[in-house]
């Protein structure tokens, strides 16, 4: 962005207008205000500075006013700057004067939309906050039937939740003894390998990279954990290095270096998964729609992982599945994508959010450059939020790196409240019920670091002057250095003085303008030190990103405005490998490390300066706050006040006592941020929430895999041949002497082959059902109801006999509803289908499973699969009242009885206007700790409320898993239109049919609020497995799937 020197220049012009001009400071000046330069203006006026404008035009406006009121009074844009860069080239004073009145119009057209954002915004917020109240005192109204020896007692202490006395903190001995843990780590974006990351690429490559592969490293390496798998997405792309298209990389094991570590373990791993195009990078704001995609691949994986490890582990060669110990998603889109998996697994779900979307949206917001749509529109800002929503919907557990990053930053969030969650944990603790509300828990566990790359003795005797590593033989001298030293070093004119080192991605809020400012105007600073900026890589800057060529441009102004050559040096590239080189070539000149980002959420580079001994200066805001209080080797400064900045640097710079205590005292404190010490920690407390939320529940079996890859059609005829020749007279004569023998004619094989192809295979067999027997589901989910909710008979029979007609025994039908199983049968008899031509029937939303076919046809494993975390009768009262627009309309949402199961409660909607979306619902229950899920159905007239883990799409994902069958062979038929869960049937890695006009009446209008996010954050626009078509060519499509999957 533009910086505010242009203002001299402007004044210049008004002045010259007419009239001498009066005395005018600079605004290079470290000292001016613009309190001074309004009185100045004043002054002007007053004194006839300027030639006095007619009458009527000084009543209408004056530019000098707009311009100090609304530009100096900190408004800054680039658009405006390169506006006043054409007024300065213009000669003609008449244009010039035009230029200017036009240029005054426009700071008050945007000064004016600044506002209006922002008294739109705080009217938003004062609404929302008056809903988090009144829910935070719903939820303490009906939690606050505590015993006296249940309350909890206010603490001076930190609120943050600390590991409790009871505990067990993870130990080798206890813990790790004959554990084989089984963790999996995702961070989609994909641009991760690992070695030579490419920090800095982008805005997807910054620290998360690093400490993602790092964490995954650490957790192999610690004993009881047999393999770790760091899940991302593949990218086959000329844009890209080759090795992110790699299927499987092994991540260098520590075991490899140290013996003594956990030497038995399988290994970490990077495992890229295809996900959207494949031909080419998509940054992260891109990836949401593709998300259910990577679901499917991941849960493929995981599965053929579970059912290998116990044959690798086990002793007698076999075992139960090893499903993951926890799944742990980074950043939002990888929280949501962790928080399906976890559901789809039953298995406990941790994030870490790295960097939050609400906190980004009201720092966005009060600049005022773009309103709540722009920025949506930019950032897909809604879409994060609500994917940071729904992993604290599932996380058992949240890791954050500091205390501010909980109360500041998740506390903006509907599902979490610290007050809520530190007496629902008191509860839980005491075996008190928590009237089913859940809130995840907030752990502070700093990120770690490796250690190995630092050389300890060089450290204890590194008082020892760069000179000794800098000859007069030049040949020598350039031997001896590491290479990046050497590429640093040709920028100075002294490279002998203290370098003052600044390491991040070339990014606005990274806030190196303020440093180079404060570096350049502060002459006894330029004095003592050298200032080296490692601001990624580039090869040419005009091809970069918008934000980033930006701050590299003014980087490059501003070294020349300051005439900085020789003083600061600014390579063009560095590897991964060369930063431990860079931090001791700053350490070996008595140098200093600086963070002066604008927010820092951790500030992990803050912990490896101080591993190589050197004090650090570093932002207030944020995690530095917490990493100095532990380290105590640096000064926290206000990143806004470059004068700060200049002092800090300066006091630690000149005073060589206080440089050496803050090099000791980072040295000396530096173990509690190593990978062992994080990995201890982050095991505890994963091993207290599965002993205090996360109850034993039942786990997916899996059925047994085949001996062989045989080819469906050819199991068919094996199963046949073997297994019903004996009964079937018409296929084998009794009496032939090579059948009797167990030796088959090739006639009867070819004979039983045409049969098996040719005749219809009959669909009420038992055998024919067996869990595992498909190998191709084909979906019917069409919600097919008039406008009163009633079935559409007519619409729902022409569906199911065009997509019947040709299945033939070689594809399993599943019904999808959200009707109940009684509704279900009864609209199928009134179509004229029998229920047990169907492998399941999946009611309810998905919150129950039916096998039509079974003498106990319900899947009592299924309703203990979903059940986790409902809650129950607590929710029954709440639903009505919050989902009413007009409160006190008790009739416009009640409770429907027929409707009702185990885990499901209906209600009766009067008129779809006199209740709320779902998004608003779910909203009020979060706030109060409630976690379910809401499904509006039958055209508006009925309201659905599940388990949290219970859907359609997740009934189907289960059957996959139950059944053995891979989801690319399931086809689902859907209509144009549906229930408010429809869009989530469309996404994945199966085939949907959409057909045209099937589908009148739909509920898709209560889904949720115009500035909420699109179905285009759903749905990829473009995709080859979604196809819509009309119902006539629905049978010819089916019979291609099946021919293509045979």
């Amino acid at each position: 962005m533009a910086g505010n020197e242009w203002i001299n220049g402007y004044l210049e012009a008004i002045l010259d207008a007419g009239g001498p001009k009066p005395p005018l400071r600079h605004c290079g000046d470290r000292y001016f205000s613009f309190s001074a330069l309004k009185q100045l203006v004043g002054e002007m006026e007053k004194g006839g500075g300027s030639a006095k404008p007619p009458a009527a035009s000084s009543e209408r406006y004056s530019p000098t006013k707009y311009f100090v009121e609304e530009v100096v009074s900190r408004f800054d844009d680039a658009d405006l700057h390169k506006t006043w860069v054409k007024v300065v080239a213009t000669r003609n004073s008449q244009e010039r004067n035009n230029r200017l009145e036009n240029m005054c119009w426009r700071i008050w057209h945007l000064a004016r939309r600044k506002k209006q954002i922002e008294w739109e915004e705080a009217r938003r917020l004062s609404k929302k906050r008056r809903e988090w109240e009144q829910g935070r005192k719903d939820a303490a109204e009906d939690i606050s039937e505590l015993s006296e020896g249940e309350k909890v007692e206010p603490s001076k202490e930190s609120v943050v939740s600390r590991i409790n006395s009871d505990m067990k903190m993870w130990t080798e001995e206890d813990e790790g003894k004959n554990k084989h843990l089984y963790i999996v780590l995702i961070s989609l974006h994909g641009l991760i390998r690992g070695e030579n990351m490419e920090l800095g690429r982008d805005s997807d490559t910054g620290g998360q990279v690093k400490y993602v592969v790092e964490l995954a490293r650490a957790l192999a390496a610690t004993k009881g954990v047999y393999r770790v798998d760091l899940l991302t997405r593949q990218i086959s792309s000329p844009d890209v290095d080759w090795t992110y298209g790699e299927p499987v990389e092994m991540l260098t094991r520590m075991s490899d270096v140290d013996r003594s570590v956990n030497s038995d373990a399988c290994g970490a791993y990077i495992i890229r998964l295809p996900c959207g195009p494949r031909e080419r990078y998509i940054p992260k704001e891109r990836l949401w729609p593709h998300i259910p995609e990577f679901v499917d691949r991941a849960l493929a994986h995981i599965t053929n992982v579970a059912r290998a490890l116990p044959e690798q582990v086990a002793e007698d060669g076999g075992g139960k599945p090893i499903w993951p110990y926890v799944i742990h998603g980074h950043y939002a889109d990888a929280g949501e994508v962790a928080a399906r998996l976890a559901g789809a697994l039953n298995v406990p779900m941790v994030m870490t959010g790295h960097s939050l979307g609400r906190n980004k949206l009201e720092q966005l917001l009060k600049q005022g450059r773009l309103s709540r749509e722009d920025i949506n529109s930019t950032y897909r800002i809604m879409r994060r939020i609500e994917g940071e929503e729904v992993a604290l919907d599932a996380a058992e557990m949240v890791v954050t790196s500091t205390r501010q990053e909980i109360e500041e930053q998740w506390g903006l969030y509907d599902g979490f409240d610290l007050k809520l969650e530190r007496k629902l944990r008191v509860r839980r603790r005491r075996g008190v019920s928590c009237l089913g509300r859940h809130m995840p828990r907030m752990v502070v566990i700093p990120p770690g670091m490796d250690f190995s790359y630092v050389n300890t003795q060089e450290l204890m005797e590194g008082d020892g002057d760069i000179s000794s590593f800098i000859s007069s033989d030049k040949a020598q001298s350039k031997r001896n250095l590491p290479p990046i030293w050497s590429e640093i070093i040709r920028f100075f004119n002294n490279p002998h003085k203290p370098m003052i080192l600044a390491l991040s991605r070339p990014d606005p809020k990274k806030n190196v303008m303020t440093l180079l400012k404060a570096f350049g105007e502060c002459p006894r600073l330029r004095e003592l030190a050298n200032l080296t900026l490692i601001l990624g890589n580039r090869d040419d800057i005009e091809e970069m990103s918008g934000s980033s060529a930006a701050v590299l441009t003014m980087v490059l102004k501003l070294i020349d405005k300051y005439n900085l050559y020789g003083q600061v040096a600014y390579p063009k590239h560095h590897k991964q490998s060369d930063v431990p080189h860079i931090y001791r070539f700053a350490a070996k000149t008595k140098g200093v490390f600086i963070n002066p980002a604008l927010v820092e959420p951790f500030g992990l580079t803050l912990i490896e300066a101080a591993a190589y001994g050197l004090p650090v200066v570093a932002t207030k805001n944020g995690g530095p706050v917490d990493i100095l209080k532990a380290l105590n080797n640096g000064v926290l400064v206000d990143p806004h006040d470059q004068i700060a900045i200049s002092d800090a640097l300066l006091e630690l710079v000149a005073d060589k006592s206080l440089w050496l205590d803050c090099r000791r005292n980072g040295l000396k404190n530096i173990h509690r941020f190593s990978w062992p010490e994080h990995c201890r920690s982050y095991l505890s407390h994963v091993a207290h929430c599965r002993a205090l939320s996360h109850p034993t529940s039942p786990r997916l079996d899996l059925p047994p895999a085949a001996a062989e890859p045989m080819s469906d059609s050819l199991r068919d005829v094996s199963d046949d041949l073997s297994l019903r020749f004996s009964l079937d007279s018409t296929l084998v004569d009794p009496t032939n002497s090579l059948a009797a023998n167990g030796d088959l004619a090739p006639a009867a094989i070819l004979e039983a082959l045409r049969r098996r192809l040719h005749c219809p295979h009959p669909s009420a067999t038992a055998n024919d059902h067996a869990p595992g027997r498909r190998h191709r589901l084909v979906v019917i989910a069409p919600d097919c109801y008039g406008e009163d909710g009633r079935p559409a008979v007519a619409d729902l029979k022409r569906v199911l006999e065009a997509a019947m007609a040709v299945g033939g025994g070689r594809a399993g039908y599943v019904l999808a509803t959200g009707s109940t199983a009684e509704e279900a049968v009864e609209a199928l008899r009134c179509c004229h289908v029998d229920p047990g031509q169907f492998d399941a029937l999946v009611c309810g939303s998905g919150s129950e499973i039916y096998y039509p076919w079974r003498d106990a046809p319900e899947d009592v494993d299924y309703g203990g699969h979903v059940a986790f975390r409902w809650p129950a009768e607590h929710v029954k009262s709440a639903v009505p009242r919050l989902g009413r627009v007009d409160a006190e309309e008790e009739g416009d949402l009640t409770v429907d009885d027929a409707g009702c199961g185990p885990r499901r409660y209906a209600y009766s909607v009067k008129a779809r206007d006199k209740v709320r979306k779902i998004d608003a619902i779910r909203q009020r229950l979060r706030m109060r700790g409630f976690r379910c899920s809401l499904v509006y159905t039958r055209a508006c007239t009925r309201l659905n409320v599940i388990p949290l883990f219970a859907s359609r799409a997740f009934a189907l994902r289960y059957l996959s898993i139950r059944w053995g069958i891979d989801l690319s062979k399931m086809m689902i038929i859907v209509g144009e239109m549906g229930d408010t869960d429809h869009e989530q049937l469309l996404p994945g890695i199966h085939k949907t049919l959409i057909i045209k006009g099937v589908v009148a009446h739909g509920s898709d209008k209560l889904m949720r609020d115009d500035d909420s996010y699109k179905e285009e954050d759903m749905v990829p626009s473009e995709s080859a497995s979604i196809i819509t078509l009309s119902e006539d060519y629905i049978a010819s499509n089916i019979l291609s799937f099946i021919e293509k999957n045979n």
